[in-house]
């Protein structure tokens, strides 16, 4: 009966520990920044870069410490930063080709307004 008891407990040690994460854990992280990168998140969402970056080093710390759950949260997160990083670049790139077009529609509307006068209105 105790070896039973004592297999069972140790069991449920077993299923408690968290496993060290593979390799391939950070890559998916890793390539979120690189796309970020890419979109110009370092000039459109400065604080979301650097805030992935740091969840990023500091979840290769918590490996290095065995941390397994907590580098796992962390790689999320810095994925997550990664991703509201590329969206905030792409809207601040929209925002950007609205504002030039809406000024060339007035630079054209003041030609319009030269060419024709007042009866462009």
């Amino acid at each position: 009966m105790k070896s039973i008891l004592l297999a069972l407990v140790l069991l449920a040690l077993t299923a408690c520990t968290t496993a060290r994460p593979g390799p391939d854990a950070f890559v998916s992280a890793e390539a979120a920044i690189a796309a970020a990168e890419s979109v110009g998140g370092d000039e459109f969402a400065p604080v979301e870069m650097r805030f992935a970056r740091e969840k990023l080093a500091s979840a290769q710390e918590g490996m290095d410490k065995q941390q397994y759950e907590v580098a796992l949260y962390l790689v999320e997160q810095s994925e997550i930063n990664s991703e509201l990083a590329i969206e905030k670049s792409r809207a601040a790139k929209s925002r950007r080709r609205v504002n030039e077009l809406r000024k060339s529609n007035e630079e054209l509307a003041g030609k319009m307004r030269e060419t024709f006068g007042d009866e462009f209105e």
